[in-house]
């Protein structure tokens, strides 16, 4: 195979995965290791393509999602709400797999210190629980983006094919009455295996994700158990997941006052709640 034609064939393979182990990429050419890694680099340096350990991903893969230095500050307020209302659901004792994200990352925090197990694949949320002496914390490997500290690809995905959680807590780029979005596919991929280790799938999004489309379909809303957004949610969209079957948990914005103690205990009492499709 000429070299322009081989690294075309390249190119096309990483761009329509968004990555590309290099045993693919040797099997798809035919050619060497040695000489996928020459054309990796090239391409690397073209910008067309970024080269990872491993493999290579698709640079507008790369471009595509905001740095997470990037939104942390971003709905902060109603991220921090999601959080405690998404921490009242969970009780002592049960396993969790948290997406990596903003607002899964104020999910772990408010999870610090609750003797748990939580299974991650988010550098950001392993730094942050792995000092509690009270959680069990698994992490994800596999290829972590650069931008957000973020394991996903084939090798996270092949580290959850075993793995069962009570819950799995996942972020969104967008919901609509199509679905929920995300704006990068190798993302995508890792968090519908995701979706395969949970009991009950719960999305963790502001009320700002509500009529965004975003780059590629997670899932339908049939697929999603539970729904938890901030107070400013609009009536259309609560009605939109009504008519869904997804259970909606509103999480009030503003501090939480010591009277509410009684409401989270009891929102971590087993069969106080119910799961509706």
């Amino acid at each position: 195979m000429l070299v322009e034609s081989r690294r075309r064939t390249l190119l096309e393979l990483v761009s329509r995965q968004g990555f590309a182990s290099l045993e693919e990429l040797v099997k798809a050419t035919g050619a060497s290791e040695s000489t996928i890694r020459r054309d990796l680099e090239a391409l690397d340096q073209a910008g067309a393509i970024k080269r990872t350990h491993g493999g290579a991903v698709c640079s507008g893969e790369v471009r595509s999602m905001p740095a997470l230095d990037d939104r942390v500050t971003t709905a902060a307020e109603e991220k921090q709400a999601i959080g405690r209302a998404v921490c009242d659901l969970i009780e002592d004792g049960e396993t969790v797999l948290l997406d990596g994200g903003t607002t899964t990352l104020e999910v772990a925090r408010a999870l610090v210190g609750r003797p748990l197990q939580v299974v991650t694949n988010s550098l950001p949320i392993a730094a942050l629980l792995a000092s509690s002496k009270e959680t069990d914390l698994i992490l994800i490997g596999g290829y972590v983006y650069p931008r957000t500290g973020v394991a996903m690809g084939p090798l996270a995905v092949a580290t959850m094919q075993g793995i069962r959680v009570r819950r799995a807590v996942l972020g969104a780029g967008g919901i609509t009455g199509e679905g929920v979005f995300n704006s990068n596919s190798l993302l995508v991929e890792t968090e519908r295996q995701m979706m395969t280790c949970g009991q009950e799938i719960v999305i963790a999004a502001d009320h700002s994700k509500f009529g965004r489309l975003s780059l590629t379909r997670l899932c339908g809303l049939d697929e999603v158990d539970r729904v938890v957004t901030d107070s400013r949610i609009s009536g259309d969209d609560r009605e939109m997941l009504e008519d869904a079957g997804v259970a909606l948990t509103i999480a009030p914005i503003g501090p939480i006052e010591d009277n509410d103690s009684d409401r989270r205990a009891s929102a971590r009492t087993p069969g106080s709640r119910s799961v509706s499709r």
